[in-house]
């Protein structure tokens, strides 16, 4: 089977996901050992690596955009495309949710995720697509409702603040407290999550009453 070009964007854009999990997961190991490997860049707050991965996050995201662009423009659109990409999507928001809610041993000062707003936020994923999955094998398709593309674009903008460890607010927000806009972000992004998951539900719910 021949693999068209926003396919293998895709593809690429999950390996370098695991990847990029792999290299976090040895540098949690090597923090618990004492080796501090994320310098901070001058007096910014911000760790060299939380900024590499910032910018990986936002490169990911719009390669997002891209393969499905080129997709629609090329008439490229695949099952496999429409079956990689959720997951794509799906495993580099999540992975890093679940990344930055873990305290990061090798990386002192650094803003972290509550761990409540992300279980709502995957939880909330998991019930969608397991309702997406009851209603595709009933011959239907279930659209978004505004809060989840709000909740996605919130997630866009909260994730790479607490990377940076809320720069650049860190240098007017020092009288609400340190990372304080970031995490008010994070508290959106998760309400507009919760909303979002209620919503859909509730308007798809005949799809759990019918046989």
């Amino acid at each position: 089977m021949k693999i068209n070009i926003p396919t293998k964007i895709t593809l690429t854009r999950i390996a370098c996901v695991v990847l990029l999990v792999l290299l976090l997961a040895v540098l949690e190991v090597l923090g618990h050992l004492g080796l501090y490997l994320d310098p901070m860049i001058g007096d910014s707050g911000i760790g060299v690596i939380r900024l590499a991965v910032a910018i990986f996050f936002i490169v990911a995201s719009a390669t997002d955009f891209l393969d499905g662009y080129l997709a629609r423009k090329w008439h490229q659109v695949t099952t496999l495309g429409k079956f990689l990409d959720p997951i794509a999507d799906k495993l580099l928001v999540d992975a890093l949710l679940v990344y930055i809610s873990l305290s990061w041993s090798y990386s002192e000062g650094s803003l972290a995720i509550p761990a409540f707003c992300t279980v709502i936020m995957i939880a909330r994923d998991l019930v969608v697509d397991g309702l997406r999955q009851v209603a595709a094998a009933k011959g239907k398709v279930l659209a978004a409702n505004i809060f989840g593309k709000l909740k996605t674009v919130l997630q866009m903008v909260a994730i790479p603040l607490v990377l940076l460890n809320g720069w650049p607010f860190t240098y007017f927000d020092a009288s609400w407290g340190y990372g304080r806009l970031a995490l008010c972000f994070v508290y959106l992004a998760t309400l507009a999550s919760l909303l979002s998951g209620i919503i859909y539900v509730y308007q798809n719910r005949k799809v759990f009453l019918e046989d």
